[in-house]
């Protein structure tokens, strides 16, 4: 068969690299870290179990950038529902909700996320990280930050305490408290956002659904030389 053409091969590579991030996020969510392997993440993927390093230099990497997308879209989801809103304070309190719903919903995904982040690797970038770090920076701009350089790693940083001390094992702390500090920090009033006694914040069994954060397809799989499989 003849090599398929070089936009065909970029697209379906592609679809490989999002196939696997789904797939970490799902695997990883079900058994923890340490019990998934790439040959696991790999079968969830429907890939060939080479293609993860191609893609992926190692199993921390790969989860790293899974959760970032996983964060990063869930942010931008939340930041644009309906109504949508240019105002910054309502903006900012549906990102704090989107990220403590994260530990609400996603208790062991986020707990492994924050003990890789202590690892000897730490905080590895990545496009998915990068997409992450813009929207927050964006967020704490149209707040009225005067430097939002300088502000933006304070807001990731309360964030990820928050989600910390929400997933300590025999000492968790309760959202709606951690909810109540931030928005107190930032003078944000309760009820903007999704407070945690509405409709919409109930439940704490999170989306199984993922596929709207992660653009896959079924369009057959190709290996990195393009050829089909």
């Amino acid at each position: 068969m003849s090599p398929r053409s070089a936009s065909v091969n970029e697209e379906l590579r592609r679809r490989s690299r999002e196939r696997l991030l789904q797939a970490a996020v799902e695997v990883v969510s079900e058994h923890g870290y340490e019990a998934t392997t790439l040959g696991d993440i790999a079968d969830r993927a429907g890939s060939a179990r080479g293609l993860v390093s191609y893609y992926f230099p190692g199993k921390r990497q790969l989860v790293q950038s899974a959760v970032h997308r996983l964060m990063n879209r869930t942010l931008e989801e939340a930041l644009e529902r309906e109504p949508r809103t240019e105002d910054g304070r309502e903006r900012l309190a549906r990102a704090i909700d989107a990220i403590l719903g994260l530990a609400r919903d996603r208790p062991v995904l986020m707990r492994q996320h924050m003990a890789g982040l202590l690892q000897a690797e730490g905080f590895l970038p990545c496009p998915e990280q990068r997409r992450l770090a813009e929207l927050l920076r964006d967020t704490v701009a149209r707040n009225g930050s005067q430097d939002p350089d300088a502000d933006y790693p304070m807001l990731r940083a309360l964030l990820m305490g928050s989600v910390y001390a929400a997933l300590v094992p025999g000492v968790p702390m309760p959202l709606p408290v951690l909810r109540a500090e931030l928005f107190k920090r930032y003078r944000l009033d309760w009820e903007l956002g999704v407070p945690p006694d509405t409709e919409a914040a109930s439940g704490g069994t999170g989306d199984t659904d993922l596929s709207r954060f992660f653009a896959t397809g079924a369009a057959p799989e190709c290996d990195p030389e393009g050829q089909s499989k």
